[in-house]
Formats: C-alpha cells, structure tokens, sequence
C-alpha cells in the first residue's frame, strides 16, 4: 500500500466513522448487526485495511444509508502520476 491509498482509505475511516456516531452505532453494535468482526470495523475506521465492495454494502445496509454516503468525503489532494 503507498501513501496515497493509506490518505485515501484514511479519510474513507473517519467518513465511515462519523456516520457510524450519527446514527447512535458504537463499533461493538455495527460489528454484531452487520456479521462483520469488531477488529474488521476498528481497522477499517482507522485505515489499515481496504475494505471489499461487498463488506461496504453491508455496512451501509446496517447502518441505513446509501451506500454512495459512505463515499461522500474529500479525497486528499494527490498526484496520480507520482
């Protein structure tokens, strides 16, 4: 993983986190409603891993959004040619 995919799933995280706060979950009550493990929440939220298509569906199902919502923050200013 290079840095830029670490700002990237960074910043995917704290979206993910926030919505998360905003719909009263805490990790423990996402991790058992969606059937994900409670590390896997705490990794994604904190960039360490690149959660797959299907894992973010299922995340946005449990907490009731679309999974677009998920998407909707600021990609960090990079070069794609570097």
């Amino acid at each position: 993983m290079n840095f830029r995919d670490k700002d990237i799933l960074l910043a995917f995280g704290k979206n993910l986190k926030k919505i998360r706060s905003q719909k009263n979950f805490t990790q423990e009550r996402l991790a058992y409603t969606s059937n994900i493990t409670l590390s896997q929440i705490a990794r994604i939220e904190t960039g360490k891993i690149n959660p797959t298509l299907c894992t973010i569906i299922t995340i946005a199902k449990t907490l009731g959004v679309e999974y677009k919502e998920l998407f909707d923050f600021e990609i960090p200013d990079i070069s794609l040619n570097s």
